[in-house]
């Protein structure tokens, strides 16, 4: 199976640079309900995502919330690069164990331009059509 049926294209996808200061990431999961956010360099190439712990570790090894302190500290110094993406053409099996232990997986082309994700829900309710398919016949 193509990997491409299950991506939800980056222009679809919200997403942050990692230019961007902490209190822009912040504000950016805040506002959509965001537990995780892809992360792109300035060029759209994917390196990385940020999470709310991410965050949480952030504002503790800063000590007090400062909002000043935040606007300084660029999305880079706290990027998980554990979070890996998959190139278009791998293989579902790469897909499924990644998205395992990922809420989604990102997407990314010969480049490493960040194309998409594919979202753990879409592979589960594919999943599901297919078995609800085979017990109908």
């Amino acid at each position: 199976m193509n990997v491409m049926h299950f991506l939800t294209p980056k222009a679809e996808v919200d997403y942050i640079t990692d230019e961007a200061s902490v209190r822009q990431g912040l504000e950016k999961m805040r506002f959509h309900g965001f537990s995780v956010i892809p992360v792109t360099d300035k060029d759209g190439r994917y390196i990385g995502t940020v999470t709310e712990g991410d965050f949480l570790w952030a504002l503790y090894n800063n000590g007090t919330p400062d909002l000043r302190r935040l606007e300084k500290t660029e999305l880079k110094k706290i990027i998980r690069k554990d979070w890996l993406a998959v190139n278009a053409a791998a293989a579902i099996d790469e897909i499924l164990s990644r998205a395992y232990n990922q809420n989604f997986v990102p997407v990314v082309d010969d480049r490493n331009m960040f194309i998409g994700i594919i979202t753990r829900k879409a592979i589960i309710k594919y999943l599901a059509g297919v078995k609800t398919e085979i017990a109908e016949k």
